[in-house]
């Protein structure tokens, strides 16, 4: 043994072989160059350190080459061999056509005939390998051939092409990219690449560690970035949100996670807006998080955007200002960042909008005049209801004085317009029952009043007329006329 064990052969540290010199050097053109025609009787000793898939992969070339060439490949190995005969040079140029390269080679050529579960295995084992097996091109075949297959599926049943999807969750993070770019260059249905992405960050958050975490948000983020926003649930993309919240990935990533969702905040609701401030602010939920996504909704400038997606966002923010006006931290900064965040069209009605500001006010009992006038200049008062401008704002102490004489203003201006449209079409409507006119505007509460004491005087000088008037009937009466005229019914 010791006579025909004349290499020592250390393989990445892991294990040492005593290996035959001559028999490795037949099938191995690295071995060869290195040792050349030397037939010393010592024991050589190698090294290897960077050695493709470690003391397995070597112990499967061994077995090649004592076996003169000849070995049984499969999908659990074929990986290992190919990597391994790469690394060792073990083409034709040394043993002819009896050459671990070309085999393994020959192998591959039959991958289309391989099952699911083949071709599964032979990434998970390609994964490892990923260095010798991008360089080779050998990994884009069997991905070219699994997505193929994919397509295939899903144009015959998309049911059974997503429970296929799901079983790539045991494939590493790079194996994953690499896997959707080729989905991608082929047209996969986007919608469906998008669920396995979430299917596969849940999957993988239960098995790996907090480190490894990163490495799959940020990869599922930037694969779900490639892909068309419309093929994205938004909820998913918030419940993705919340778990970067404790994690502390790129700041790249978290800017391409925050623009998906702001292209799409339409599709929110509140309870995914409502997010915790992060540790160390004093407010309770994130208001800097919504201005971001606020941001990014609008960033090709509103009058891009359908109006009935700029309302439906302008709907939401303003229950969101309204649930988070009570928060006594908030600073009015921040408060004014939210109101003016969106242009005047995301809104027919300001009613809500005044309701939050009120809200914010009472609590915040303590602001300037200043802060308040600022704040104030949200509101559009010719998109109150008359409740709200009238009733309501007009009256509001906590408001500044401007902004309830602007309230007054500006409804004189919608009854004034409403009085002229009405003399233009000629139409008199008549209203019966009790008039409901606002005490709070002082004009017409000063002319009603005026109105009340004519109606007054005008009483006074009826009845003074029925008491001269019974006074000459009964004068008449007495004098023997019998004939009288009837009072006017004003004055009866």
């Amino acid at each position: 043994m010791a006579v025909c064990c004349d290499l020592e052969v250390d393989v990445n540290g892991e294990e040492t072989f005593l290996v035959h010199k001559e028999i490795i050097c037949t099938f191995s053109g690295r071995l060869s160059k290195l040792f050349g025609k030397s037939t010393s009787a010592k024991r050589n000793k190698v090294i290897f350190h960077d050695f493709p898939g470690g003391a397995g992969s070597f112990e499967l070339i061994s077995r090649f080459c004592y076996n003169n060439g000849k070995v049984d490949i499969n999908p659990s190995n074929i990986s290992l061999l190919y990597s391994a005969a790469q690394f060792m040079e073990m083409n034709d140029s040394v043993s002819g056509n009896c050459n671990l390269l070309e085999k393994t080679e020959e192998a591959i050529e039959e991958i289309s005939y391989w099952t699911w579960s083949d071709l599964l295995i032979t990434l998970k084992h390609w994964q490892n390998l990923q260095q010798a097996a991008t360089s080779s091109g050998i990994l884009e075949r069997c991905l070219d051939s699994l997505v193929g297959r994919l397509v295939s599926n899903n144009e015959a049943s998309p049911c059974a092409s997503t429970s296929s999807l799901d079983n790539l969750s045991v494939l590493s993070p790079i194996m994953i990219e690499l896997l959707v770019k080729s989905m991608v260059s082929k047209k996969y249905d986007h919608v469906i690449i998008s669920r396995f992405l979430f299917y596969y960050q849940k999957s993988k958050f239960c098995i790996i560690s907090s480190d490894e975490k990163h490495k799959v948000l940020e990869l599922v983020i930037d694969m779900l970035y490639t892909l068309d926003s419309n093929s994205i649930s938004c909820k998913s993309l918030f419940g993705i949100l919340r778990v970067v919240l404790n994690l502390n990935i790129s700041k790249n990533s978290r800017n391409k996670l925050e623009s998906m969702i702001g292209s799409q905040l339409d599709r929110a609701t509140l309870d995914n807006l409502l997010i915790p401030s992060p540790y160390g602010t004093s407010y309770l939920y994130d208001v800097n998080l919504v201005l971001r996504l606020l941001k990014a909704f609008l960033c090709g400038g509103d009058w891009k955007l359908p109006p009935v997606r700029i309302k439906k966002v302008g709907t939401l923010i303003d229950l969101y200002i309204a649930e988070v006006a009570p928060d006594p931290c908030l600073k009015s900064s921040k408060f004014l960042a939210l109101v003016t965040a969106l242009p005047d069209s995301a809104r027919d009605s300001s009613d809500e909008l005044y309701r939050a500001i009120n809200i914010y006010f009472e609590v915040h009992a303590g602001l300037s005049e200043d802060d308040k006038m600022k704040i104030c200049c949200a509101l559009n008062y010719e998109k109150l209801s008359t409740e709200a401008c009238c009733i309501h704002l007009s009256q509001n102490a906590k408001f500044p004085e401007k902004c309830t004489v602007q309230a007054r203003i500006s409804k004189q201006l919608k009854f004034k317009n409403l009085l002229q449209k009405d003399e233009a079409s000629e139409e008199t409507v008549v209203y019966t029952g009790r008039l409901d006119i606002s005490a709070d505007n002082e004009n017409l509460r000063e002319h009603l009043q005026g109105m009340q004491g004519r109606v007054m005087e005008l009483e006074k000088v009826c009845k003074k007329m029925q008491i001269q008037m019974a006074k000459i009937m009964k004068s008449k009466a007495v004098a023997g006329h019998s004939t009288s005229r009837s009072l006017p019914r004003l004055c009866s």
